[in-house]
């Protein structure tokens, strides 16, 4: 099999994680990377192992060795760097949330319609084995009529006053902090597990750190910033919010999300309950799904492929036993987007479990919803639809 060429933009934290990933294939070759500057990139380049370091993402895409281009830039370098990728017709695979704002998120998701090419959103969380099978379970009626879909996604990297990140920072992360970074991953899981669609919400945002105390020079992010001069930075997103929520099958539901909640590392979960049984999992424990029952004991599924639905064995690689985590789940979305690719990217051989530049939008369009709901005093806001109308036939005459 002819080894397809990647080439990254954005040789940051995730970075490593998005090498690591391809390289765990065995069928990619990692052809070189861009960054804010040659010398940055070269650094990052000896750093991650990788051969060429790019002057510009400019000159990244005009290199024929490069068939895939991965985005890990910060938010507000999404639009405009896979749009160029999209119109040199490079597959893209990109960050989430897929752009700054619902706008750019819209133009990226008709461009990548438009293109003929693959394009994929980092949605992750979506490729854990037992996420896959808690998926296959709802979907044949394991748990009955929908009732209520509920969880949270809490951290604590925030909670110190003295650290910053570009992701609080309008200008490069958004209007959105707490709900756009993470809040995102959950609305994607839950309406991908539950197979239902997120149509109001009504949403509660509070910044618990108003100002922060910032080093002059920027720092990488999770890393702790060495006692040097500070300025104060007034922040203006949130970082905890509460949303009530409403489902298109009928369910309701509540999410919590937090970014100073201390002893809360990368604390997401989620838990579905129907009118036959109930489901949980937690991204920390993910080899183990719980199934609770009324009648009858309530049982916990440890990830074993011979036990999995087939829609789900095929993301569990290791006997029972034998743990696998967050760099699995991320391996496995990027096994789907590279075997999409291979297929020519077309809508009808897209893997069911990857999500596109389409997830993306909806997606933004379910924060945005958040976002107007907060600004209306915390009144219920419809999430606008994305699905195209039908096309009418054409009528003879």
């Amino acid at each position: 099999m002819k080894a397809l060429g990647m080439a990254l933009v954005g040789p940051g934290f995730i970075a490593a994680h998005h090498i690591d990933a391809v390289r765990r294939l065995g069928n990619v070759e990692v052809v070189g990377l861009a960054g804010s500057s040659l010398a940055s990139a070269q650094k990052r380049a000896r750093e991650l192992g990788v051969g060429h370091a790019y002057t510009n993402y400019h000159e990244l895409l005009a290199d024929p060795a490069v068939q895939v281009v991965h985005n890990t830039t910060p938010n507000h370098l999404h639009r405009e760097i896979s749009l160029a990728a999209l119109r040199a017709g490079k597959h893209v695979i990109s960050d989430k949330p897929l752009a700054s704002n619902l706008q750019e998120s819209r133009e990226l998701h008709e461009a990548a319609r438009d293109a003929g090419v693959a394009h994929v959103v980092t949605f992750n969380y979506r490729s854990h084995a037992l996420v896959q099978q808690a998926r296959a379970m709802i979907a044949k009626g394991k748990l009955g009529a929908p009732v209520f879909v509920h969880g949270c996604y809490l951290q604590d990297w925030l909670t110190d006053d003295k650290t910053y990140s570009w992701r609080l920072d309008p200008k490069r992360g958004g209007a959105s902090s707490a709900l756009g970074d993470i809040g995102s991953h959950w609305c994607d899981l839950a309406e991908h597990v539950t197979g239902a669609r997120i149509t109001a919400v009504l949403a509660d945002l509070y910044t618990a750190v108003p100002v922060r105390h910032v080093a002059a020079a920027p720092t990488r992010a999770f890393a702790k910033a060495k006692a040097a001069p500070r300025r104060d930075v007034k922040i203006t997103s949130e970082d905890t919010a509460s949303v009530l929520l409403r489902f298109d099958n009928g369910a309701r539901g509540c999410v919590t999300v937090g970014q100073v909640l201390p002893g809360h590392k990368n604390d997401l979960r989620l838990e579905v309950n129907g009118r036959l049984a109930s489901l949980a999992w937690r991204q920390e424990d993910p080899n183990e799904l719980w199934i609770g029952h009324h009648d009858r004991a309530n049982a916990v599924l440890s990830r074993d492929p011979a036990l999995l639905d087939s829609a789900a064995r095929g993301y569990a690689h290791l006997p029972a036993g034998h743990p696998e985590a967050w760099s699995d789940a991320f391996r496995n979305l990027i096994a789907d987007a590279y075997a999409w690719i291979r297929k020519g990217g077309t809508p009808q051989t897209k893997p069911a479990a990857l999500p596109t530049f389409a997830d993306g939008y909806r997606n933004a369009l379910v924060i945005d919803a958040m976002l107007k709901s907060h600004a209306a005093g915390g009144a219920w806001q419809n999430v606008e639809d994305d699905r195209e109308p039908p096309r009418k036939r054409g009528v003879r005459k």
